[in-house]
This record gives C-alpha cells, structure tokens and sequence, in this order.
C-alpha cells in the first residue's frame, strides 16, 4: 500500500502540489470553527454564529464551481492566487471589525467564502499532467481523497492550538495567510503555470450541460446528506452517553473508518467499469449507516461510527474518476468544482434536517437519516445507470494535453474499462 502512494509522491512536483492544496485549503476547512469560537470571543450568541458560519458556507458553495469555470477560461495563476487572497482579505475585515456593525461581519464572512479559491478541483485537474499514467491518476484521486480526511481532522486541532497559544482573531489571521502561501505554492510550480483546459463549447451551463455529471451530482447530494446528518445524531446520542468525550470519539472514528477505506482502495488497481464500482461502493455506505440505529454503548457505537466510514473516502474517489470522464472539454475545473459544492449542500441540508428529525425521534430518528440518503442516492445511481454508462467524450492520449499550452488534442486519458 505505501509502495504505491510512495511511487506517486516521488513523481516531479506531487509532493508539492499535494500539499500546497491541503496548505492553500486550510482556511476553507477551519473557517466553520474559527468564525463561531471568534464570534463567542467577542460576546456574540450562538445564533449569530452559527449564521456567519451558515453565511460562508453557503458563499463558498456558490464560489467553487463559478471560479472554477474561471480557471478554465483564465489558468490557474490568474484565478487561485486573487482569490486567495481576497478570501483572506475579507476574512482580516471581519476579524478586526469584530461581530459590530452586524452588516459589515455578513458582508466580510460572504466575500471570505465566496472567494475561496477551487485548489481541490485544480489539483485533480492537474493529477493528468504531473503523472502521465491513468492508473497512477486514480490512486491519485484516492490518495487526495484520504488527504482531505486528514485536513479536516486536524484542521480543527490548529484552530484550538493557535487559540490557545494567541487569541480567536489571531486564528482567523494566522491561518488565512498560511492559506494564501498555500496556494501561492500551487500557482507557481510548473504544472499549474502550464495548465490550459482543452478547448470548450461555449454554453451558458459550463459542465452542467452533462447528464453524466448532474446525475452523479444528484447522488452525491445524498452522500453529503447522509454526513451532515450523523454529525448531529452523533451529538444526540453523546447527550445520553458521555458528552462532548463520547462525540469527540464518534467523530475521530468516522474520519479513521474514511481514512482507511480509503488508504486500501487507492492501493490497488481496479478493472471494470467505475460507474458500477460507484453503485456497489455507496451501496456498502447505505448498509454500513444502518447498524448506528443499533445505538450501543460507547465503545461499541465507536466502532459502528469507523464502519459507516469505511466507503466514503474509496466512493468519493471512484467519482473523481467518473467526474473526468463526465465533464465536457474544457470544463474540468469547473465539474470537479461542482462536487464539492453539491456535496457541502448537501452536508448542510442534511445538518438542518436531522435537527427536527431527531425532535421528533430522538437519536434513534437521527441515525435513520443517513441510512435513508445513502439508500436514495443508490437509487440515483440505478435509476440513471445508462447515462453514467455513457461518458460525455472520450480521450486517446496517456499524458494530458489539457496541460499542453499548445492544446494540441482533447486532454483525457482513455476512458476503456479500466480505472
């Protein structure tokens, strides 16, 4: 298993893209926390907390996939580093300006995710380029896939740390510039100032106009459902059994079970078809959701908790795969843009749904949410299997020219039957 990460983090300039995308993103994955424990700090209730949180996470979720059709258009350098920096600039607005006047925060929280730049949907673009084989491609995606587990694990543990070690506003700071040297780090290494999306069809939709995409699209809004609503059964049922420890437990397991899912399934070479990988894959994430209804003891709750996130990471990854070969030329930036803002919507409503749902039927209501969205995205995926099954175009070059400035051909590898 390390062989073959290994082999891809010795490839020219993996290692650095790698990680100048988890550095650049750190900002994006730390801002829910760092805005609610700033605005506590400055006397601020939880309601308006949780709303500037609410606030930037829809503002990103609008962002991603419109600066992602940006670089496409534009390159690499030219969008993520503005970006960056803006995003940082209004997030130094608001931590200076405080939670007075209430406009000004909005307005500051809004421009802050708004201009999150697409680093997570530039580095898949730019995986084709910098490794040249299709199968190191996908252990790529899976590996970037695991990555983000361990960013959004220890992303929180940086908030505290430099709240403990400073003060709330100098979190905010620190971490936005860090973010900003990030993504500096992307935009001038030689793949990303290379980059050029293939020639595209002019169209108002961009991506969208892919049946492919919005199909899986669709799916994944239920995959995110299912996430956002365990983070809060999981706080239900902690409330009967232990407290903030028990939930603390449950969430570090939920981002074990993910990062050894994935970790196994990026280190083996798939054959077949990806879309029907897909649909067994988030088939075994529905039927691991449904023992947390099971609702035990701690411990045992735990395990169950690292089960349900077994095939989370390995499903994200094989959709990586399934968004390349979906997305119409030129728009790949953008596609791998959308993901991500379908899955946080998706996160977000299922956040929003368990709450009443678990008012009605206590934590046992709650923990019947993600099985169910894990159930209805399965049902997506079969319910549009001919489409997935017929990818938008296909490719015939092993090392992406859509990284050619010359754009040269259509930049794809073959899309065949293995991935």
């Amino acid at each position: 298993m390390a062989a073959g990460y290994l082999e891809i983090l010795r490839a020219k300039h993996a290692a650095r893209l790698l990680t100048g995308t988890l550095v650049g993103r750190l900002p994006n994955a730390t801002a829910p926390i760092a805005i609610v424990l700033f605005v506590r700090a400055e006397g601020g209730s939880y309601s308006l907390a949780g709303a500037l949180a609410a606030v930037y996470g829809v503002a990103n979720a609008v962002g991603q996939p419109l600066l992602g059709r940006l670089v496409d258009l534009r390159g690499q350098p030219r969008v993520q580093l503005p970006a960056a920096v803006l995003s940082a600039l209004a997030m130094a607005v608001f931590a200076f300006a405080g939670t007075e006047p209430a406009a000004l925060s909005y307005a500051a929280v809004a421009a802050a995710g708004l201009f999150t730049p697409p680093l997570e949907g530039g580095l898949r673009a730019l995986w084709p380029s910098v490794l040249r084989k299709e199968d190191q491609v996908h252990t790529a995606y899976a590996m970037d896939a695991v990555a983000q587990e361990v960013m959004f694990t220890v992303g929180p543990l940086l908030v505290t740390l430099c709240t403990s070690l400073w003060s709330e506003r100098a979190a905010l700071l620190v971490l936005n510039v860090v973010g900003v040297l990030g993504a500096l780090s992307v935009v001038v290494s030689p793949p990303s100032r290379a980059w050029r999306s293939a020639p595209r069809e002019a169209h108002w939709l961009g991506a969208l106009r892919s049946p492919g995409l919005i199909a899986l699209l669709v799916a994944f809004l239920f995959v995110g459902v299912a996430l956002g609503s365990i983070t809060v059964a999981a706080v239900s049922y902690a409330d009967d059994h232990g407290g903030d420890a028990v939930y603390g437990w449950l969430m570090a397991a939920l981002g074990l079970g993910a990062l050894a899912g994935g970790s196994v399934y990026g280190a083996r070479r798939w054959d077949g078809s990806p879309e029907r990988r897909l649909r067994a894959l988030v088939g075994l994430l529905a039927v691991c959701y449904l023992p947390l209804m099971l609702m035990p003891g701690p411990v045992a709750m735990t395990a169950l908790t690292a089960l349900s996130g077994v095939f989370l990471a390995p499903a994200i990854a094989c959709a990586f795969v399934i968004v390349d070969r979906h997305a119409p030329a030129g728009t790949v930036t953008e596609a791998f843009s959308w993901l991500v803002t379908t899955f946080t919507v998706g996160a977000s409503v299922g956040t929003g749904l368990a709450g009443p749902v678990i008012e009605w039927g206590g934590a046992l209501g709650g923990f019947a949410v993600p099985g169910a969205a894990g159930g209805a995205s399965l049902l997506v995926l079969l319910a549009t299997g001919r489409v997935l099954a017929a990818p938008a175009r296909t490719a015939v070059v092993a090392s992406s020219s859509e990284n050619d400035p010359n754009r040269a051909v259509e930049p794809r590898f073959s899309s065949g039957d293995r991935a």
